[in-house]
């Protein structure tokens, strides 16, 4: 039986790049949406080829921790940034830059969360 796809309700922050859970093809659009956002030597372990689910849980793990880089970067940039002869101009750009990053990377969670959710809730009659 084909569900319509009304029936599956999308997160406002579901990815564009990957295909609404349900549909066909989905999951291989989530496994190349999830395997961008690794390093590129963790993309062809086959355990996270095989089980998508895998892969989104180490693609949530990496972002966790590119938010705490990025923030630690921020937090110490006034205090650290000036020693090293930066003009203030740059270092304003600079705490900027990471800041817009933090924001960034925290949507870029979400959406990962919403497609490990979608990932888990396969074949449980949603």
């Amino acid at each position: 039986m084909i569900m319509p796809l009304t029936s599956t309700r999308i997160s406002p922050d579901w990815p564009c790049q990957v295909k609404t859970p349900g549909s066909y093809d989905w999951e291989r659009s989530a496994a190349k949406w999830l395997r961008d956002l690794i390093p590129a030597r963790y993309a062809s372990y086959p355990a996270l080829i095989r089980h998508p689910i895998l892969l989104a849980r180490h693609a949530q793990i990496q972002v966790q921790q590119e938010i705490r880089v990025a923030r630690t970067a921020l937090q110490t940039a006034r205090a650290e940034l000036p020693v090293l002869g930066l003009p203030e101009s740059v270092i304003e750009h600079t705490i900027k830059l990471y800041a817009a990053e933090v924001l960034q990377l925290q949507h870029i969670a979400r959406s990962v969360r919403a497609v490990s959710e979608a990932l888990a809730g396969r074949g449980t009659g949603r």
